[in-house]
Formats: C-alpha cells, structure tokens, sequence
C-alpha cells in the first residue's frame, strides 16, 4: 500500500495518506474526524478565512446525508433520469 497525497483547504495544501480511500472519505473518515475532534478538546480554530475563531468543541457535528428521491439531471442539465 503506497502514499497518496490529497487536497485540503481551497486546494492551497496537501497531506500524504495511504493510498487506501477509506481512511480519508465515506464514513470511516468521519469517525476519525470525531476522534480528532475529542482529542483536539478546547483548542482554538480560525474561521471564516481567518477572521474569526471558535472553539473547535463549539463546532457542530457531521449529519448524514438525507436520502434523495427526485430526478437527477445529466450531461449539461438536457437529460434526466430517476434516483
């Protein structure tokens, strides 16, 4: 299992990680996400571009996404097709 290396911020850094991609998407990234989140306790985040800050603790927690029941447009919005 090789190094990957990945975006982060506005594409303005990356971090290396293994190449497999459970460890950085999909739920198993949320959950060490969280653990991060406990760990990190009280610490202080900037926000807002850097002109704010809050309490990483105050931050709210991951939701799941909402299951869609629609129509799913496709190519360049002329077609569509049922989820």
């Amino acid at each position: 299992m090789g190094k990957i290396k990945i975006r982060t911020g506005r594409g303005t850094g990356t971090i290396e990680v293994d190449s497999d991609p459970a460890k950085w998407s999909g739920d198993e990234f949320k959950k060490i996400q969280e653990a991060r989140k406990k760990a990190a306790g009280g610490r202080t985040v900037s926000s807002g571009r850097g002109t704010g800050s809050r309490k990483l603790s105050d931050t709210p927690e991951p939701r799941a996404r909402p299951e869609y029941k629609g129509r799913i447009s496709s190519g360049r919005g002329t077609g569509s097709r049922k989820k």
